[in-house]
């Protein structure tokens, strides 16, 4: 495969790994990002690599692309810290699904009913089990699905890590780009122009602007449905008491890190492009945890935080080539799964780069399903 000039649009983690794993395939790659690197959806992250808890419905395609994401990580993360030299946590805790009633029993037996003909390795644990597991948790919990494959990830330190990995791969990065638009009659290629860094051109472009997508619906002529949704977090500082896997409940979920604080979420709601923490959202997770980990009832927050994640109208991203701009391959509305999926997500497009048949079947995110 000859090397391609490529320009990828979004500097959030979906587009930094397309341009990580594009640049080891040999392909000459610009980013450009309208604000800071990672400050939208990715700086709303908890990091959680956690499909089998957090998708309980039934299988399908996007299952199938979570989950190979999942067993691409241990190599994949290895490979970032090699060529970015960088440290970042990755730590493979397992986690657990609690619920506090005996009618949601049922739902775990179902789940691990379907998940296990899918080779997830998954128990359900009670009693003086889930107290070993997790002695601090509440004794309102009856029951929880416990996910020992499960892992999580320190989002900041990892996004700064692949960005230092892009660099040193040779793609050339330009933040705070302002608004970008699109040149007419560029023969054979992509040409755009930013408000603030100048003009660009490509052989091919990579859309990865994630909730900020939509606002190219005129100059792609399409329907882009994406909207954001904010998504509110608070972390407390851990003392004497451990947390030892990631939590996940119908209410939230907890996780702690190796920097001595958990990390709890989220409190979603629609808000625009308006990403600031309100009151009540925080309010509504700290009651959340303090009823998972009776020990925070005495502890404050020490930080609050929230992002804007990229949801579309039937839950399953964008990713494919556009038929009416083939020099053009859609990436975005990954909503709340942008960590776990920018693995599985980096090689799909450089397949489609490439033109080859993806990773994992893609059907499913056919970008002009809407139309």
């Amino acid at each position: 495969m000859r090397s391609t000039n490529v320009l990828i649009l979004g500097g959030g983690i979906i587009g930094l790994t397309a341009a990580f794993e594009s640049a080891q395939r040999g392909h000459q790659v610009t980013l450009l990002e309208q604000g800071a690197f990672g400050g939208q959806a990715t700086g709303a992250a908890a990091g959680m690599l956690a499909p089998f808890s957090e998708i309980g419905e039934d299988p399908d395609d996007f299952f199938n692309m979570c989950k190979k994401s999942l067993e691409l990580y241990p190599e994949w993360q290895s490979t970032v810290k090699e060529i970015s030299g960088s440290y970042f946590e990755y730590n493979r805790s397992g986690s657990l699904h609690v619920v506090f009633h005996e009618a949601d029993e049922l739902v775990l037996e179902t789940r691990n009913s379907w998940q296990k003909k899918w080779g997830v390795s998954a128990e359900i644990v009670r009693g003086e089990t889930l107290c070993k597991l997790e002695p601090h948790l509440t004794k309102e919990a009856i029951a929880a699905m416990y996910y020992p494959e499960e892992h999580h990830i320190f989002a900041p330190d990892y996004v700064k890590a692949v960005i230092t990995g892009c660099k040193k791969l040779g793609v050339k990065l330009f933040d705070y780009c302002g608004s970008i638009t699109f040149e007419e009659n560029q023969e054979n290629g992509v040409g755009v122009t930013t408000e603030k860094q100048g003009s660009f051109v490509a052989e091919q472009c990579i859309i990865a602007n994630g909730a900020w997508t939509s606002f190219l619906e005129p100059e792609l002529s399409m329907r882009v449905p994406i909207f954001p949704i904010r998504g509110q977090i608070c972390a407390f500082e851990l003392g004497m008491e451990k947390v030892h896997h990631m939590i996940f409940s119908s209410q939230g979920y907890v996780v702690a890190k190796e920097n001595g604080s958990l990390i709890c979420g989220a409190s979603e709601d629609i808000a625009g492009y308006d990403n600031s923490v309100t009151d009540k959202g925080i309010q509504r997770l700290k009651k959340w945890s303090r009823r998972l980990y009776p020990f925070l009832q005495d502890k404050e927050p020490y930080h609050t935080w929230a992002g804007l994640r990229p949801a579309t109208q039937d839950g399953f991203p964008l990713i494919g080539r556009l038929p009416h701009r083939p020099n053009i391959i859609l990436s975005s509305g990954h909503y709340r799964n942008g960590i776990l999926l920018s693995v599985v997500n980096a090689k799909i497009v450089a397949d489609l780069l490439e033109q080859k048949t993806p990773i994992v079947p893609i059907s499913q995110f056919d970008p002009m399903r809407f139309q």
